[in-house]
């Protein structure tokens, strides 16, 4: 048996490039837009596995599953693992899970109350077509007692009322346990960004909701805590052509959030370095590093889209940018920090 490729930096490529990464078997990771969750010891990265074929105008292209959400492993950020497929999506054209199908941006987290493990998703049943019909428009969700088991499926509901269409989301735990499921909510065409928190189990939606109105027509949003502030990162409504980030600041969750312009520094031709945000991921012992998690989507072949991971930087307290680095590691930024 050869040995196994080990690697040491995070290699996004030239602004243009599509890079594949691999895990440490030599094989592409298949992990869309999906997110990471550290336990004991363990970061484990999962995403929609996207299938390789141009996308079509309408449906069944490879932004699409035939598979599901897949799960990955690694202790050290640079080396993966493939575990398993979390959450599948079905061949039976009765179930509403039937594949071609969307578990759009998964994340989850862990309630400590329940024990349980809770993924939510922009779901969108087969063939996979945004539309605004019941089951193409929806917020899902699954749960589970491990990290990496078997996910079991609850369904879909849409939260605030059944007139808002969800489409891009995300998911926040906050430092006291609340959590929240962030969304571009649609209402004939009027999409702007709302907030809403969950039950104590994680699993429905409460009335507690705020439409944030200066995120007006923005998604992809991602949220970290620093300093004092709640930083939301976001894209604007350009369907799969790229286009400037944007950032908010705000010093409550719920409170009132403000524009803070594009956080990507150099960043000449307005573009998110050719990549739409997904989620940040906290660097676990290491205290206030942040790594911007995004995505160069290859429309022309959507398993081979390329993963972008940036070092998050704080110029000062109430401020946040993200500069491109080809190559870089934790210990050339960071340091021992």
């Amino acid at each position: 048996m050869s040995e196994k490729k080990r690697y040491d930096r995070f290699t996004n490529g030239k602004l243009n490039e599509y890079v594949d990464w691999l895990d440490e078997d030599g094989r592409i990771i298949n992990a869309s837009d999906g997110g990471i969750i550290y336990v004991d010891g363990v970061y484990y990265w999962y995403g929609m596995v996207l299938r390789p074929l141009p996308v079509a105008f309408h449906g069944q292209g490879g932004q699409t599953t035939t598979v599901g959400v897949a799960m990955y492993s690694s202790r050290d950020l640079y080396n993966w693992k493939y575990e398993k497929v979390i959450l599948r999506s079905s061949d039976d054209p009765d179930s509403e899970l039937y594949a071609p199908m969307r578990f759009e941006r998964p994340k989850i987290i862990y309630n400590e109350k329940t024990g349980k493990y809770v993924l939510w998703c922009h779901f969108v049943k087969n063939p996979g077509d945004h539309g605004t019909t019941p089951g193409t428009a929806e917020a899902g969700v699954a749960v589970c007692d491990t990290v990496c088991g078997d996910y079991e499926w609850l369904g879909h509901t849409r939260p605030i009322d059944d007139d808002g269409l969800v489409r891009d989301s995300t998911l926040y735990k906050d430092k006291d346990g609340t959590a929240y499921f962030i969304y571009d909510r649609d209402v004939n065409d009027n999409r702007c960004l709302h907030i809403v928190k969950l039950s104590e189990d994680y699993l429905s939606f409460t009335k507690e909701y705020r439409r944030i109105e200066a995120a007006y027509r923005r998604e992809a949003a991602s949220v970290l805590y620093h300093g004092g502030y709640y930083f939301m990162f976001t894209s604007g409504l350009t369907g799969w052509k790229t286009n400037p980030a944007k950032y908010f600041r705000a010093q409550g969750l719920m409170g009132e959030w403000v524009d803070m312009g594009d956080p990507c520094e150099g960043d000449v031709t307005g573009t998110t370095f050719e990549s739409q945000s997904t989620c940040f991921l906290p660097v676990e012992g290491r205290q206030d590093c942040f790594i911007l998690m995004a995505e160069r989507h290859n429309t022309e072949n959507f398993e081979r889209c390329s993963y972008i991971w940036l070092p998050v930087e704080f110029p000062t307290p109430d401020t946040m940018r993200v500069a491109y680095r080809e190559s870089w590691s934790m210990e050339e930024v960071w340091g021992s920090r």
